[in-house]
């Protein structure tokens, strides 16, 4: 089996896939010892597919993950941006571009702040809207008492970064196993 090699944005390590890994994202199948860079640059894989794959299906931000990734903000990523997005998420990325995009991923209404609406979406989401707004109301209560340094009612980047610094399953749980 045939194997392209790609330079990996992130540490520049040296990325190796199969034709077969390729062949599912590719329509239709192509010959991949005559695929250049450009040519993958200009693949978009488009969100149904990517909702499909093992480490995001069963992911209740896969949704929102994508579109943070997504540079046009439609869920749908090209080649690169799939790449980035298992970048950030293997075991071995900094834990510095982990924390940001996270931050990324709860700032859902994309203000630069996590506050009380973000806090809502994720917990609906976690939850799968289980919980009454009261509860819910209680929770966010309680995450910006516990991390809103500055008593503004909304956790900044260096805010919500001093809370998952703190956090010992953040590492270990915001990656793909691969």
């Amino acid at each position: 089996m045939g194997q392209l090699s790609l330079a990996d944005k992130m540490g520049n390590k040296q990325t190796t896939f199969s034709e077969e890994q390729l062949d599912n994202y590719v329509e239709p199948p192509v010959n991949l010892r005559s695929v250049t860079y450009e040519q993958l640059k200009q693949i978009v894989i488009n969100y149904t597919e990517l909702s499909k794959c093992p480490e995001l299906k069963e992911n209740p931000f896969r949704k929102r993950i994508c579109r943070v990734f997504s540079s046009d903000d439609s869920a749908s990523l090209t080649f690169d941006e799939f790449l980035n997005l298992y970048s950030i998420f293997s075991e071995k990325a900094p834990r510095e571009m982990k924390v940001h995009y996270a931050f990324l991923i709860y700032d859902f209404d994309g203000d630069n702040f996590v506050g009380p609406t973000d806090i809502e979406h994720a917990v609906k989401l976690l939850t799968q809207n289980e919980l009454a707004m009261e509860e819910i109301e209680s929770i966010w209560e309680k995450v910006l008492y516990e991390a809103d340094i500055d008593d503004d009612k909304k956790l900044s980047s260096s805010e919500f970064e001093h809370v998952i610094t703190k956090s010992p399953d953040f590492i270990t749980t915001f990656h793909f196993r691969i």
